[in-house]
């Protein structure tokens, strides 16, 4: 007789894991620095350097755009294959999925309460009279971030950490997927395919399901 099995808490990486973009090169790209991000935002990923520092470095190429870009950049936000499948059947098997990001609640925001997502969290954009400053608010979502919030999550939900379930793309990610359960690279950079348990080559989310047997 098999044993059931116990509900999962996933947590994903938000940029290029649960959407296909990178939120702060399309916001980049709106105040004319996207090179210069995209230079920067490969540097972190590749775990050469250190990621508090390059979002500061990054977000400060922000400055000056108005809150209307928000909802521009929401616009060309593109969520990845697969993952509203994902979401269904985590949920359907009573379990719990959440994102965290080292991304923007303005943008996420809306974009997990459209997807019903359980749990988000991510950093916040300081803004002044309607104007980006450059700034961030509050403490930053770094890699240990990432691991912590993991975990409380796992806490919060009664999840044993053996049925937590990390899935990401870059260096960042590298912390949460060494507390999780389980952890899924996917599409991966080189240094995390090397460290998960699982690895997902291409752009679709369905071979989780048959990696959890949902």
């Amino acid at each position: 007789m098999e044993l059931e099995r116990k509900p999962y808490l996933v947590v994903l990486d938000v940029d290029s894991t649960l959407i296909e973009n990178e939120v702060i090169e399309l916001l980049a790209a709106k105040a004319g620095s996207l090179l210069e991000v995209a230079a920067i935002t490969d540097r972190a990923m590749r775990g050469e350097m250190d990621f508090a520092e390059s979002l500061r470095q990054r977000v400060l190429t922000l400055k000056g755009l108005q809150v209307s870009v928000f909802e521009e950049v929401q616009k060309e936000i593109t969520v990845t294959f697969g993952v509203q499948e994902l979401i269904a059947r985590v949920k359907g098997a009573e379990g719990y999925i959440g994102v965290v990001s080292g991304g923007f609640h303005e943008i996420l925001d809306p974009l997990a309460e459209a997807l019903q997502l359980d749990f988000w969290k991510a950093n916040r954009l300081e803004i002044i009279k309607g104007e980006l400053t450059g700034h961030l608010q509050g403490e930053i979502v770094d890699a240990e971030a990432k691991a912590q919030t993991l975990m409380a999550w796992a806490k919060e939900t009664n999840t044993p950490m053996s049925q937590t379930v990390a899935i990401g793309d870059g260096a960042n990610d590298l912390q949460m997927m060494a507390v999780a359960g389980i952890s899924i690279a996917f599409d991966a950079k080189p240094i995390v395919r090397e460290r998960a348990d699982h690895a997902i080559d291409g752009r679709d989310m369905h071979p989780v399901l048959d990696i959890l047997s949902l």
